[in-house]
């Protein structure tokens, strides 16, 4: 996707770098999403079981899928959310976004809970970038509050990347951890502080967590167990399906919540599905149809 602009002629030589500079950010990053975006293959057969179950007269997925450990949510995301018993939630990702005159590019304003959160994005990491799982979570847990309340909760969000989710996580009252790789922690913590510095939360923590590496070491379940676990588009092509599901795994204690809102892109996002529904008790809570986004509740199975 190439998107071109035609810069009428300006009198102030000065303003040109800054005008290009900025339209070329916006080409780069939409005809990147474009590109992810048309990568979608076709669903395969096993997963479409997953995802597009129905159930009639209290049949549930369960009986359709082999690892049958597939439900769907039967209720309502928000008053406005038209559902019935037999599917999950259809929603669509409101425009929370609040556009704003700035001399920034980078930097990206929303609304949630009645907070005017503002992020710093870059182009230099997938984790510095506000994906539409982010958006999508964020959302359902505002509307949600009752169903899930976080307040005094203890929440580890995994991936938490420009900390979006996070910061509505705090806002909502939880007691909140955001983890991401090195690289991207300096960013993570500047948006996290920026947001909820003056607000009378609980201060959030940041810190480095590498999938599946030092998990013992750095979060020892005797002193660390959490109430729920987020996570938003941690599922890409990348080479650490397996060391991410082994975090989840091993942070889903008995009595934790996994919430996980992802935009499905390649067949190994469906192959990574079914391999979370083999080993957790998995609900899919609702799905954003226009993003290709299914957000999804899991917990961990009694043996």
């Amino acid at each position: 996707m190439i998107i071109m602009f035609i810069l009428p002629p300006l009198v102030d030589n000065n303003v040109v770098p800054t005008a290009f500079t900025t339209l070329t950010f916006f080409a780069f990053h939409f005809s990147s999403l474009a590109m992810i975006s048309t990568q979608q293959p076709p669903f395969p057969s096993k997963i479409q079981r997953v995802m597009d179950c129905k159930t009639e007269k209290k049949e549930t997925c369960e009986e359709q899928y082999d690892s049958e450990n597939c439900t769907h949510s039967s209720e309502r995301a928000s008053s406005t959310a038209e559902s019935n018993s037999d599917s999950p939630v259809t929603l669509q990702i409101l425009q929370n976004w609040v556009p704003k005159v700035s001399h920034y590019f980078d930097k990206e304003h929303y609304t949630y809970a009645g907070h005017q959160i503002v992020i710093q994005e870059s182009i230099e990491h997938f984790g510095a970038v506000v994906w539409p799982g982010a958006l999508a979570l964020s959302q359902y847990l505002e509307s949600n509050q009752e169903r899930f309340n976080l307040k005094d909760k203890k929440v580890l969000e995994i991936g938490a990347g420009t900390g979006l989710v996070s910061i509505v996580a705090c806002i909502l009252g939880a007691y909140v951890t955001a983890t991401d790789l090195p690289e991207v922690l300096e960013n993570l913590s500047f948006n996290i502080s920026k947001n909820t510095r003056n607000m009378n939360t609980h201060k959030p923590e940041v810190r480095k967590l590498v999938w599946g590496e030092s998990l013992n070491e750095d979060f020892p379940i005797s002193t660390y167990r959490y109430d729920f676990i987020l996570a938003t588009d941690v599922v890409y092509h990348h080479t650490a399906l397996e060391p991410l599901l082994a975090t989840m795994a091993y942070f889903c204690q008995p009595g934790t919540v996994l919430l996980w809102a992802n935009k499905f892109r390649f067949s190994t996002d469906y192959e990574f599905l079914e391999k979370v529904c083999n080993i957790f008790n998995t609900t899919i809570l609702a799905e954003f149809p226009e993003s290709n986004v299914k957000l999804l509740k899991a917990t961990m199975r009694k043996n």
